[in-house]
């Protein structure tokens, strides 16, 4: 794609970056036909293409963001499945990002959206605010058909029936291995996770240990940024980021780290590109090195010598998260860990479409993200499984809201099947 920025433009770095990504477009299109939204409306604006060309004519001509681009911008659920399909290598996910940071520097949004989207940046990465809003939820949600707001009602229908008590594990603190130790290994804890789903930490621990690695969760690590990154809201986002490479960086001097463990997809996509956004602070070469050491627990296990378990009857329709197959390029490990592990598994039709969840997505467009919310579920229902597994917990979230199923974390399945506890969403069917 020819683009027309100004030497002057150039000298800023992150127009040169994006400048570099709109020149490696060759216009093809394969991306339209994995891009979710693309199959849902049917627009070329709401296809990766089309939101590249608004996104080059926006920044080459530094004019502010305007409605339509909005619209189109924030439709994207940057499920990355463009990135997978694109034969040229374009990295639509940095240009996305610089795309959102310009929108909310330039355009000034209606009251209600401004609202909300400051809510949910000042909510969701704090474990504590989080509890509390659920709870109003919990308590709101008999009475969600009274709220003219349609995102509102959509936020009433995704809270959970029950708030988990506060995990102690999640405290700073380190556990030590089971046997002898093979990996010292610092645990991302999360944010939201946290609040609606403390199971998935536990078993991480669990698991990690059983298999000979060292659990460290560091003082002062907290939300990986992400929630305020898709945003716009970089600022924030970079403040979160830079906290973590702190703790992260104080750990690894102290005593070493092998890796840094992630249980929520999400959160891993995001720290992997540390170096990226970090890149013009004093902290750009301890980003790097945390990123470099950022890794998802399923790619950590088979280092672990992760066993071959005898088959345990059980059909599990495994649900690959956009945010690790198509944001991290993990895609056959955590199939391959539950076949070990003993499980019948099987995957839907379409897998590399999004569930809808993507974030806060199914909050901010909730009529998008339930189209895409029912097509993923009743692909998943045709595998008649006895549960879902997932590697995020929006989606687990997502999914679970809309099918009697079970819906489960695929570390979850791991540790039950090495000794650890069957899973609350299991156990609850039994």
């Amino acid at each position: 794609m020819q683009t027309n920025f100004t030497d002057i433009q150039l000298r800023n770095r992150h127009l040169q970056r994006s400048n570099k990504i709109l020149r490696n477009c060759v216009h093809c299109g394969f991306c339209t036909a994995t891009c979710p939204t693309y199959q849902v409306l049917g627009d070329e604006l709401d296809g990766p293409r089309g939101r590249i060309y608004l996104i080059k004519e926006m920044l080459e001509n530094e004019r502010p963001a305007d409605e339509k681009t909005v619209l189109h911008i924030d439709r994207c659920l940057s499920c990355l499945a463009c990135m997978t399909t694109c034969p040229s290598g374009v990295h639509y996910m940095h240009l996305v990002d610089h795309a959102r940071e310009y929108i909310e520097r330039t355009y000034r949004r209606p009251i209600g959206e401004r609202l909300l989207r400051e809510i949910l940046a000042n909510v969701l990465p704090f474990p504590t605010r989080f509890r509390l809003a659920l709870l109003g939820a919990k308590l709101a949600a008999p009475f969600s058909a009274l709220f003219p707001s349609r995102r509102l009602r959509a936020m009433l229908a995704l809270a959970p029936k029950s708030i988990p008590p506060v995990s102690r594990n999640d405290d700073p603190q380190v556990f030590a291995a089971e046997g002898e130790r093979k990996m010292r290994a610092a645990l991302m804890t999360g944010c939201a996770q946290r609040a609606l789903n403390t199971d998935i930490n536990d078993a991480t621990i669990r698991l990690l240990r059983r298999l000979g690695c060292e659990v460290v969760v560091a003082q002062d690590a907290g939300c990986c940024g992400a929630i305020t990154h898709h945003m716009g809201k970089s600022e924030s986002s970079r403040r979160s980021a830079a906290r973590n490479v702190a703790a992260w960086s104080r750990e690894q001097g102290a005593r070493g780290l092998d890796a840094i463990a992630i249980n929520a997809s999400g959160c891993g996509t995001t720290i992997k590109d540390y170096g990226h956004m970090l890149q013009d602070t004093s902290q750009a070469d301890d980003a790097k090195r945390i990123a470099r050491l950022a890794r998802d627990v399923t790619e950590i296990l088979p280092e672990l010598d992760f066993p071959e378990l005898p088959a345990r009857g059980l059909r599990i329709a495994y649900h690959a998260a956009c945010s690790l197959q198509h944001g991290q390029k993990i895609r056959s490990r955590p199939k391959e860990l539950l076949s070990n592990a003993g499980f019948e598994v099987v995957e839907p039709a379409d897998s590399h479409l999004c569930c809808g969840s993507a974030g806060t997505y199914n909050l901010m467009q909730p009529e998008i993200s339930g189209e895409l919310k029912s097509r993923k579920v009743g692909e998943l229902v045709k595998c008649r499984p006895d549960a879902i597994a997932a590697g995020n917990i929006g989606c687990m979230v997502q999914i679970q809201s809309a099918t009697r199923i079970p819906v489960v974390h695929t570390v979850e399945l791991l540790d039950w099947a090495t000794g650890g506890p069957m899973p609350a969403a299991l156990a609850s069917r039994h």
